[in-house]
């Protein structure tokens, strides 16, 4: 079974996500912060991240850097989760070194789709 790391901030869009990927049999991990994705990244060792982008204490593009930049979870797929849908955003997200995009608010085929597709790399 696939291990899945959430990073948001906002409750009702945690529990949104985490339902949705647990009724399609994955497991799931959360943190909200930054910090705790890094912790939670290198204790855990998920199959794949969704990070939210706007997060406290640390953005999520900097968490994705910091976890791309260490050995043990720089392999690790990192997708955004974020309402930031303009293409500006997009462009500016994927070009910091997230694998993939995913827009808030979710989509459930689309989340569910996107994640099958970066499992299976």
């Amino acid at each position: 079974m696939s291990k899945i790391l959430i990073v948001e901030d906002n409750l009702m869009n945690m529990v949104l996500v985490k339902d949705i990927l647990t009724i399609n049999g994955f497991t799931v991990l959360e943190a909200a912060t930054g910090n705790e994705a890094i912790e939670k990244a290198g204790s855990e060792n998920p199959d794949l991240i969704l990070m939210d982008i706007n997060l406290p204490e640390m953005d999520g593009i900097t968490a994705m850097r910091e976890i791309k930049a260490n050995i043990k979870t720089s392999k690790i797929p990192v997708l955004a989760l974020t309402a930031s849908v303009m293409i500006e955003d997009r462009e500016r997200i994927m070009s910091a070194g997230f694998d993939g995009f995913i827009p808030k608010p979710v989509d459930i085929e689309e989340l569910i789709m996107l994640v099958k597709k970066y499992l299976s790399r």
